[in-house]
């Protein structure tokens, strides 16, 4: 059997694509738009091509040659396309252009004819309001793939430290697969949740409110539990996957990038100090963490073309300072070794777009293990525009 490869639309920093080597494919490609996203990929993925393309423009032919994937051999399309105009967070514009990005992802379904795919979006996606759009999106998709019902997943119930809702549209090519069912995705029965003080072990509460500008900042970690969370924070990283420096770093001196802090006006830190666990503060809308609790959904803020505002933070479960970026990394899932961007605006941004690691592997795992035991490849089938 050839090697079971799968290209990443809307790849961002790399959540579902570090799912995706950890559930056993080869990430031929990871396709992101945004600059600063594409280089977090980039560097993180050395391996894999890592091309700044825009999905809307991009034709089948055009990624099977970009993404160095013969026809008939890409193992998986998936994608999380952006979900600003279904969120029933921000303005909720059902007319927001990037709704039809969702419908460009289908469309590359049709004209790259993969084994299966996988595309993530959020619980609005599924509202009556968008029920137009939606339909009109998924009619891209050949009669050919069995689909599953939308899947809604609760990142919690995967081991996440995030109760974090998603919805999955998966399909398998049924002129090679057989159909897969919802219960083939739902968490095994032993999956252990692990809250906020747990995700955060090991990382220091006193951080730097003033680090050097536009610069990783590295900075010490402790030694962490036993436990398959634990493992994944450490370990676990696939061939082909992480900067090397930053895993040389990491096992060499225990340190990880991107533990920076906020500088806060002293009253503001007051006001945070007070605040008792799982209440909102009144003027910056940040809510405090509970300790025994999960984070809820990390917001990702706009981008430049929408103004460029800052994500709402979660405050630290018990010091007077919103999170940090590695923060914000442990509660999503990403492993420590995973280098995060110089910046805290764009580290938040990239977390808060991406899908839990966590999550992801659970799913493609099971998509790994089906075409495993069914797939043969390649694949005699017809060239795509």
């Amino acid at each position: 059997m050839s090697k079971l490869e799968v290209v990443d639309l809307f790849c961002g920093a790399g959540g579902l694509s570090l799912g995706a080597a950890r559930a056993g494919f080869s990430l031929a490609a990871g396709v992101e738009l945004d600059r600063h996203a594409h280089e977090t990929h980039a560097l993180n993925f050395p391996s894999s091509k890592s091309l700044q393309l825009d999905v809307g423009k991009l034709s089948g032919s055009q990624l099977h040659a970009a993404a160095g994937v013969p026809v008939g051999a890409l193992g998986g399309l998936i994608g999380g396309p952006p979900c600003q105009g279904f969120s029933s967070m921000g303005r909720k514009d059902p007319n927001d252009a990037r709704n039809d990005l969702f419908g460009h992802f289908m469309r590359l379904v049709a004209e790259t004819q993969p084994a299966f795919f996988l595309a993530e979006n959020v619980p609005g996606i599924l509202l009556k309001k968008n029920a137009a759009p939606l339909k009109k999106a998924l009619k891209n998709v050949p009669n050919y793939y069995h689909m599953l019902s939308p899947l809604e997943v609760d990142a919690s119930l995967y081991g996440a430290p995030t109760n974090r809702t998603r919805v999955f549209f998966i399909g398998v090519d049924g002129r090679r697969l057989p159909a897969l069912h919802a219960q083939d995705f739902a968490p095994v029965a032993n999956v252990r949740s692990v809250c906020v003080k747990e995700a955060l072990e090991g990382l220091t509460q006193q951080v730097d409110p003033r680090p050097p500008p536009d610069e990783h900042v590295w900075t010490k970690v402790g030694d962490l539990p036993t436990g398959v969370f634990y493992t994944r924070v450490q370990n676990r990283i696939p061939k082909g996957v992480g900067n090397l420096a930053a895993i040389a770093r990491y096992k060499t001196a225990r340190e990880v990038s991107g533990h920076i802090g906020t500088l806060h006006a002293p009253e503001i830190a007051a006001r945070y100090g007070e605040l008792a666990p799982g209440a909102k503060d009144a003027i910056s809308r940040s809510v405090r963490l509970k300790s025994d609790g999960f984070c809820h959904t990390l917001r990702a803020g706009t981008g430049p073309e929408k103004g460029s505002y800052q994500a709402v933070r979660p405050i630290h479960p018990t010091e007077p300072r919103v999170i940090t970026p590695r923060e914000a990394a442990r509660l999503q899932g990403f492993p420590d070794w995973f280098l995060l961007p110089p910046t805290k605006w764009h580290s938040f941004r990239q977390i808060g777009n991406s899908v839990s690691p966590l999550v992801a592997e659970a799913m493609l795992t099971v998509l790994y293990r089906h075409l495993e035991k069914h797939l043969l490849l390649p694949c005699e089938l017809s060239v795509a525009a």
